[in-house]
C-alpha cells in the first residue's frame, strides 16, 4: 500500500465526535474541515474546525447522509480524506465506495468489510467460519415475517428480534410470548426500515442476565491486528448504552485473552484494517462463556475508555482516531500484541438531553450557561456551548464525561465528582439519574447486565428526580440578591430586608415544581437570613413562616452562588428565562416556574381529562385515529418518532374520538395535544365527571 501525507481532512460528522475528532487533526498538524446542516449553523463543531461548508437543510437525510453534498464539500476544500465519525454514514459501505471514486480516502475499513459486519447474518455466518462462538439463533436471509415468527417458536421464548443493519438498539425487540410476537415483528421491521433503510430481521436466543462485553481492535493494510482489551457496556436503556468501563470486572485474565483472540479472529476473517469493535455477549452466570454478537466497523461512542487505560510501551494515552488516520495513510501498526499493556481503570457516562422519568424521551430547547468537569483523570469530550438549541432532528447525546482511576472504585469516585461537577442550563438532562446509578449497589460492585436499568427504573428515578426544599430556598435568596440595590451609594430603605418598626415582614417567592406550588418565605438580607418553605401537604402548610422558620445564608462566589441551609452548603449556577429560574448544583438541574402553575403533563400519553398529548417534540408516524372512533384505554393512537426513537401514544381512558389534531409526518412539539377523547354518557368515568358537576 502507498503511504500518503493527509493536509486536510474532512469531518463527516456533528457534535460532540466531530470535536473530538478536530482536536486530534489539529494536534497532527492536519487542517480540519466541518459540515453543517441548516440546524447547526453556529454549533460546536464549526466554530472549533479550521474551515466549514454548510451542506443542507436540518433534515439529516439532506445532509449529513446525502453522500454527494458530503463528497462536493470535500473537493471544494482539496480533503485528500473522510473521517466518519460514528453515525450517520460511518458504516456506509457505498459512501465508502463513492470515496475511493472521487479519489479521496476514507479513514475507514475497506468497503467489503463493512458490507461482511454490516448484514449481521452475513457476518455471523463470516465469524463461526473463523471459529468465533455465535449465538443460537435463525439468520436466513429474507426471512418473512411467518419465518421469523416461527423461527422465534422454534429458538424459544424469550428471544431478541434484531435489525440485520445498523445499530445502537434501533429496531431491536425483545419477546417474551408469542402474543405480542407478530405485532413485535412489525414496530422492528418500521423501526429498522425508518433508522437504516433495511427492515431486514433476524432472531437469537436471549442469554440470561445478559452483560454486554465488547473488544477494541486495530488492523492495518499490511497484515497487522491487535486488540486493545475489552471494554463493559451493559448498563443501558432501551438497548443503549448509558455508562461504559474498562477492562470489565467480570472478566478474569484467561477469558480476557480467549475473547480478545476471538475478536482478532473476527476482525481477519473480513480482512479488516482501521479501528473497529467486536461485541460480545457474556453471561453473568457464565462469565466463561461468550458469543459474537456484531461488529462495529468504525469508532465506538465510548472508545476513550480504552484510550485511557491502554498502554503501549510504557506510555499511557493511545489516541484511536490517530491510529485510524495513520492506518488510512498507509503506516502500519508501530506494535505487537505483546507490547499492549492495561493499565487502572476508566469509567464513561454519556450525558443525554433526556428525560428519565419519561421513559428516557428526549428533550430539548435553548442552552443557556454550560459548566464542563476538570480535575485530575478527568476527561470531557462534548459537542453542547451556551446558546446552541437542541432540537429533534439528531442524537439527544450533548457530550461524555470520562474518569480514570488506579482502580475501578477509584475510577467511579472520580466521575461521580465529574458529574456533580456537570451543568446544562435550558433543558433538562440524565446526569442526576447518572449519578444516582453510579452509585447503585449493584453497580459499584460490578455485578451488572443489561437489564439492571430496567429493573431498577423506579428507584432510579426517584432518587434522582424530586427537588428538595433547599434549592427553592436558594432560588428565592438568588431573587433577593438580585432585587438588592447596588452603587456607590445605597438608601437603607430600598434594601429589600423586610425591616420596618416591630417585627420584621416576611416577603415570599412563589415557584412551580413537581407538579404543584411551593412558597418561600424570606425576611432579612440574604447573606443571613430567615426561610420558611411551605408545599402542599407540608406539616407547617397552616403554621405562620415564624413558627417553622430556619436559617439561611446565601454569598455570589465568581459565577456560582453559594448557599447554607440546614447545615448543607451547595454551590449553585443561576439562569433565567421567560420566568423560569433554572439552577444546576451537584450534577441535577431543576427548572423552577416563577410566580405560577406549571401546565399539568398528566403522564407519558395523555391526561385522565382525555386529551391525548405527544410525549417528545418529533413527527408522527402513525396516526391510526379518526374523529368519531370509539377507543379503548391502552389502544395505539399514534407513533411520535423523534431522534430515530419511535414512542406509542396510547388512550388514556374508554371513548368516543371528538378532536384529531395531528396528521402523519406533521411536526409537534412535547405536550402538544394530538387528540381529545369523551368518555360515553353511560361510562363510570362519564358517570363520576356528572356528579363532580353536580
Amino acid at each position: 500500500m502507498t503511504m500518503q501525507h493527509f493536509d486536510t481532512v474532512l469531518v463527516a460528522n456533528r457534535g460532540e465526535i466531530a470535536v473530538r475528532v478536530v482536536r486530534t487533526l489539529r494536534r497532527m498538524g492536519i487542517r480540519s474541515v466541518a459540515v453543517f446542516s441548516d440546524a447547526d449553523r453556529d454549533a460546536r463543531h464549526v466554530r472549533e474546525a479550521d474551515t466549514a461548508v454548510h451542506i443542507g437543510p436540518s433534515a439529516a437525510a439532506e445532509s449529513y447522509l446525502d453522500v454527494e453534498r458530503v463528497l462536493d464539500a470535500a473537493r471544494s476544500t482539496g480533503a485528500q480524506a473522510v473521517h466518519p465519525g460514528y453515525g450517520f454514514l460511518a458504516e456506509n459501505a457505498a459512501f465508502a465506495e463513492e470515496c475511493a471514486r472521487a479519489g479521496i480516502v476514507f479513514i475507514g475499513p475497506p468497503p467489503a468489510a463493512i458490507e461482511s459486519m454490516g448484514d449481521k447474518i452475513r457476518a455471523k455466518q463470516t465469524v463461526s467460519a473463523a471459529d468465533v462462538p455465535v449465538v443460537p439463533g435463525r439468520s436466513d436471509p429474507g426471512m418473512t415475517d411467518a419465518d421469523l415468527h416461527r423461527a422465534a417458536v422454534e429458538v424459544g421464548f424469550p428471544v431478541l428480534l434484531k435489525p440485520s443493519a445498523g445499530g445502537g438498539g434501533k429496531g431491536m425487540r425483545l419477546v417474551h410470548d408469542e402474543a405480542a410476537l407478530d405485532e413485535q415483528i412489525a414496530s422492528a421491521r418500521r423501526e429498522a426500515r425508518a433508522a437504516f433503510g433495511d427492515d431486514t430481521l433476524f432472531v437469537e436466543r436471549f442469554v440470561s442476565r445478559p452483560r454486554h462485553v465488547e473488544v477494541q481492535v486495530l488492523a492495518d493494510a499490511h497484515g497487522g491486528v491487535v486488540h486493545l482489551g475489552e471494554r463493559e457496556c451493559s448498563l443501558q436503556r432501551r438497548h443503549q448504552k448509558i455508562v461504559e468501563e474498562a477492562p470489565s470486572p467480570l472478566l478474569d485474565a484467561e477469558t480476557r485473552a480467549r475473547i480478545g483472540a476471538a475478536a482478532v479472529n473476527a476482525a481477519r476473517s473480513v480482512g479488516y484494517v482501521g479501528a473497529g469493535t467486536v461485541e460480545f455477549i457474556v453471561s453473568a452466570d457464565r462469565p466463561d462463556e461468550f458469543f459474537f454478537m456484531e461488529m462495529n466497523t468504525r469508532l465506538q461512542v465510548e472508545h476513550p475508555v480504552t484510550e485511557l487505560v491502554a498502554t503501549v510501551g510504557g506510555r499511557s494515552g493511545i489516541d484511536l482516531v490517530e491510529q485510524q488516520v495513520r492506518i488510512a495513510a498507509g503506516e502500519p501498526l508501530a506494535w505487537t500484541q505483546q507490547d499492549v499493556v492495561l493499565d487502572g481503570h476508566a469509567v464513561e457516562a454519556r450525558v443525554y438531553a433526556e428525560d428519565p422519568a419519561r421513559g428516557f424521551l428526549p428533550t430539548g430547547g435553548d442552552v443557556l450557561a454550560v459548566h464542563e468537569p476538570t480535575g485530575p483523570g478527568v476527561r470531557v469530550d462534548s459537542g453542547v456551548r451556551a446558546g446552541a438549541r437542541v432540537g429533534s432532528d439528531y442524537d439527544p447525546m450533548l457530550a461524555k464525561v470520562i474518569a480514570w482511576g488506579t482502580d475501578r472504585a477509584d475510577a467511579l469516585r472520580r466521575l461521580d465528582a465529574a458529574l456533580a461537577d456537570t451543568a446544562v442550563l435550558g433543558l433538562q438532562t440524565n446526569v442526576a439519574f447518572l449519578r444516582a446509578l453510579l452509585r447503585h449497589e449493584r453497580v459499584r460492585a460490578g455485578d451488572l447486565d443489561t437489564g439492571l436499568v430496567e429493573r431498577e427504573l423506579d428507584a432510579l428515578v426517584a432518587a434522582s428526580a424530586t427537588t428538595p426544599e433547599e434549592v427553592h430556598v436558594a432560588a428565592a435568596l438568588e431573587r433577593l440578591l438580585a432585587a438588592e440595590p447596588t452603587g456607590p451609594v445605597v438608601d437603607p430603605w430600598d434594601v429589600p430586608s423586610g425591616w420596618r418598626l416591630g417585627e420584621p415582614a416576611w416577603s415570599t417567592w412563589r415557584f412551580a415544581a413537581d407538579g404543584g406550588e411551593v412558597a418561600v418565605h424570606v425576611r432579612g438580607r440574604a447573606h443571613d437570613a430567615e426561610v420558611a418553605v411551605e408545599v402542599p401537604g407540608s406539616t407547617g402548610a397552616d403554621a405562620t413562616p415564624g413558627e417553622v422558620a430556619d436559617r439561611a445564608a446565601a454569598e455570589v462566589r465568581g459565577d456560582e452562588l453559594v448557599v447554607t441551609h440546614r447545615g448543607r452548603t451547595r454551590r449553585y449556577r443561576f439562569a433565567h428565562v421567560d420566568g423560569t429560574t433554572w439552577l444546576a448544583a451537584d450534577g441535577h438541574v431543576w427548572a423552577l416556574a416563577e410566580h405560577r402553575l406549571l401546565a399539568d403533563r398528566g403522564g407519558t400519553t395523555g391526561r385522565s381529562d382525555g386529551v391525548v398529548t405527544s410525549p417528545m417534540p418529533g413527527t408522527v408516524l402513525v396516526a391510526d385515529v379518526t374523529a368519531g372512533q370509539q377507543v379503548t384505554s391502552g389502544q395505539r393512537l399514534f407513533v411520535v418518532e423523534a431522534m430515530k426513537m419511535e414512542h406509542s401514544v396510547t388512550a388514556p381512558i374508554d371513548g368516543v374520538v371528538t378532536e384529531v389534531h395531528a396528521r402523519e409526518g406533521q411536526s409537534v412539539g412535547l405536550d402538544q395535544p394530538l387528540a381529545v377523547l369523551v368518555s360515553p354518557p353511560d361510562s363510570p368515568a362519564a358517570a363520576g365527571a356528572t356528579q363532580e358537576a353536580q
